[in-house]
């Protein structure tokens, strides 16, 4: 199987110089939020690039694999613009996402909550938050999407934790599989970081489908690790969706529809005007700003992985510092407009 990573990279890597600056599956939409920090035609292929890996993680789950395609079209038609309405492609998510938490068994145990975990017991209301939380992950991923390697290296550096906490072992049929998904993720993060491909909405939905996948697994075979951990590793996609639906709601906009005003978004209008005038530039380090923070937290939520009170501290000053620097840079830039 590593010789077959190790081909199959190598394609990857010259199929994308190939197709550089070639009008394929591309970025160029005539959406400005899509456009505000890459140069037109750089193709979005990275979604379609990850199918095989994702499809080899549970190659013997005929539902696994029917759920990988779907999303991944998902994703390809909202590429494409053949699935432009807000309402449908959230009606298909949300379909999709439903069907993979019935189909595959992906369940919430535990929120360390007497009550809450009572309610937890019930079937359906089980399978309703599941399905919810995924949902969340899922477009918070699409969402963070915005910046060269941002997605990728924050989803690197939680499958690293995940390995170094030893937790993927306890339920993985061949963790060498996954270490190779991680090994490839790194290939695509190279190939995003000089702009020679992109993740578009197929590679943000199946990475964060697969993320998902991966941590209620993880939650399942490991029920003494805190709950909260789990989240603390996922807590910026999440919150970056949950802040994105109540800005946008208090400011009467359609939590369905795109805008410019994510946190990534602002931190690269901030470093372009103050310390990169080309875009690369400022994409690049505006990711990896934001990658070493997210580092930071989660390194520190790893230090004690079985203590929700640690955890919940961890939750908290994160959700601090976002919404603080989030103010600061919306301010600083509404002031210049």
């Amino acid at each position: 199987m590593l010789k077959f990573y190790i081909i199959y990279s190598i394609l990857i890597i010259l199929i994308s110089l190939y197709l550089k600056n070639k009008i394929f599956i591309s970025n160029y939409t005539g959406d400005s939020h899509q456009l505000y920090s890459n140069d037109k035609n750089i193709p979005l292929i990275g979604g379609i690039f990850l199918i095989i890996p994702s499809l080899l993680i549970n190659y013997e789950s005929i539902s696994y694999f029917v759920i990988v395609i779907l999303i991944t079209l998902a994703g390809f038609f909202s590429d494409k613009k053949i699935l432009t309405s807000p309402k449908k492609r959230f009606i298909f998510q949300l379909t999709l996402v439903f069907f993979s938490v019935v189909l595959l068994n992906l369940e919430i145990l535990s929120a360390r909550i007497d009550f809450f975990d009572s309610i937890l017991q019930v079937k359906t209301f089980n399978l309703v938050f599941t399905t919810f939380c995924l949902l969340i992950l899922i477009n918070g991923s699409n969402f963070i999407d915005g910046l060269n390697s941002l997605l990728l290296i924050y989803m690197i550096l939680v499958i690293t934790i995940l390995f170094k906490l030893d937790l993927i072992s306890s339920f993985a049929q061949n963790e060498n599989l996954i270490k190779y998904f991680l090994y490839f993720l790194i290939i695509l993060t190279i190939l995003n970081l000089f702009n020679l491909l992109m993740m578009g909405d197929a590679g943000a939905y199946l990475l964060g489908f697969f993320i998902g996948y991966l941590i209620i697994n993880c939650h399942k075979a490991n029920p003494l690790v805190s709950p909260y951990f789990f989240i603390s590793l996922i807590w910026y996609p999440c919150f970056e969706n949950l802040f994105s639906i109540i800005r946008k709601l208090k400011s009467k906009f359609s939590p369905l529809k795109p805008d410019n005003k994510h946190l990534h978004q602002l931190m690269y209008i901030f470093i372009r005007k103050n310390f990169f005038k080309k875009k690369l530039s400022a994409n690049n380090v505006s990711s990896l700003l934001i990658n070493i923070v997210n580092l930071s937290i989660v390194y520190i939520s790893s230090l004690k992985p079985y203590s929700s009170i640690h955890q919940i501290k961890i939750i908290t000053v994160s959700l601090i510092i976002y919404t603080v620097v989030f103010i600061l840079l919306n301010n600083k830039i509404n002031k210049h407009e």
